[in-house]
C-alpha cells in the first residue's frame, strides 16, 4: 500500500461510495471502512480493501492503521437524519461526535496529520441572510447539526493542540448519481426530496409528502440548495490536495449557490420523468429550516474546484436514471 492511501469511513454510503470513485480516478489508493448499517458493500469496488466495523472501535481502527499506510482521512459514517435526530438526540451526539472523537485519537497516536471532514449546512441553524458564508453564525436548530458543530470544536482544538491539519465540507444538500451508474443513492428509507420523489417516480412510494407549507418563502415551501454528488465527491479529492500543499486548515460551504423550492424541485421532476407526482401537504418536520442556500467562493477559490454538474435537470436525470436501474434489478 502507498504513501498516499486514503481511510474512507462510511465509504459504502451514498457520498463515500462516489468519493471512492473519485479518489480512484485521481489515482489515490483507497480503504473503507462501514459497519454496513446503512452502507451497501456492493457499492464499493472489489479491489478496494474493506473492513465492517465501526469507527468509533479502537480496536478496529489500530488494526487499520497498522496494516495499510495510511496517509489521510476523509470521514463521513455517521447518522443525518434531521428529524430522527430531535427524537433521539443521545443516538447522534454518541454516533457523530463520540466515535469522531475516537478517530481522531486515533490519528492522532498514529502520526496522521491530514482529516476531511463531512460536515453540514445544518450547523448555521436559520441564517440572518443568503446566501450564508463560512463567517455567518453557527446556531443549530436540531440535534443534528450540533453533533456536526461539535465536531468542527473538536478538529479546531485538536489542530492547535497536535500535527493535525483538517478542511471540514459544509454541504448543502447533496443529490443525484454517478452518471456513469455505478453508484447511486441507496439508503433504505432515504428521507431527501430528490431521492423520495424518484422513488415515487417508478413506484417504490404512492406518494410524496410536502413537510410544510407556510414558510416565509416564496411559495411557502423550504428552499435548499443542490449540489450534485459526483461534484462534491471531487471537492473531497480537491481537499486532499489542499491539506497535502498547504498548512492552515480550512472551513468550506459546499453547494452551487442558487435555491430551489421544494415546489420547483417538484415541478422539475415532473417534467424530467414526463409524468404527474401524487403530492400531500404534511405538517412541518421537527428542525428543518425555511431556507438554505450556500455562498460557495471560498470553497472554489481555496481548493481551485469548479463544478461539473450544475444542472438542477441534470442532478434530476442521474437521480431517476440510478432508480429506474434499481428498479429493473429488483
Amino acid at each position: 500500500m502507498t504513501e498516499n492511501t486514503v481511510l474512507i469511513t462510511g465509504g459504502a454510503g451514498y457520498i463515500g461510495s462516489h468519493t471512492v470513485l473519485a479518489c480512484r480516478a485521481a489515482a489515490r489508493p483507497v480503504v473503507v471502512l462501514d459497519n454496513l448499517s446503512k452502507g451497501n458493500r456492493c457499492l464499493v469496488p472489489d479491489d478496494v480493501p474493506f473492513y465492517q466495523g465501526d469507527v468509533g472501535d479502537p480496536t478496529m481502527l489500530a488494526a487499520i492503521f497498522a496494516r495499510h499506510r495510511i496517509a489521510a482521512v476523509i470521514h463521513f459514517a455517521g447518522d443525518i437524519v434531521v428529524p430522527e435526530s430531535v427524537r433521539a438526540p443521545l443516538s447522534y451526539y454518541l454516533s457523530n461526535t463520540c466515535k469522531t472523537r475516537s478517530l481522531l485519537q486515533a490519528c492522532v497516536d498514529n502520526g496522521i496529520s491530514q482529516f476531511v471532514f463531512s460536515s453540514t449546512a445544518a450547523v448555521y441553524g436559520q441564517p440572518d441572510s443568503i446566501p450564508v458564508s463560512e463567517t455567518a453564525p453557527t446556531r443549530p436548530a436540531n440535534p443534528y447539526g450540533t453533533s456536526k458543530l461539535m465536531v468542527e470544536w473538536m478538529l479546531r482544538d485538536a489542530a492547535l493542540a497536535h500535527d493535525l491539519r483538517y478542511v471540514a465540507l459544509r454541504y448543502f444538500n447533496v443529490a443525484g448519481a454517478d452518471p456513469e451508474g455505478r453508484t447511486g443513492q441507496a439508503t433504505p428509507d432515504a428521507t431527501h426530496l430528490i431521492k423520495v420523489a424518484c422513488e415515487a417516480v417508478v413506484g417504490k412510494r404512492r406518494e410524496i409528502e410536502i413537510f410544510g407549507a407556510d414558510y416565509d418563502t416564496p411559495d411557502g415551501t423550504c428552499i435548499r440548495d443542490f449540489i450534485h454528488v459526483s461534484d462534491l465527491a471531487r471537492a473531497h479529492v480537491s481537499a486532499l490536495d489542499y491539506l497535502r500543499d498547504h498548512s492552515e486548515s480550512q472551513t468550506l460551504n459546499c453547494g452551487y449557490g442558487r435555491g430551489y423550492s421544494v415546489r420547483e424541485v417538484l415541478e422539475a421532476v415532473r417534467l424530467v420523468a414526463g409524468r404527474s407526482l401524487s403530492i400531500r401537504a404534511a405538517p412541518r418536520r421537527p428542525g428543518d429550516v425555511a431556507a438554505l442556500v450556500a455562498d460557495a467562493s471560498r470553497l472554489r477559490n481555496v481548493l481551485d474546484w469548479a463544478p461539473q454538474h450544475d444542472d438542477l435537470n441534470f442532478i434530476l436525470r442521474t437521480a431517476l436514471d440510478w432508480e429506474l436501474g434499481q428498479a429493473v434489478a429488483r
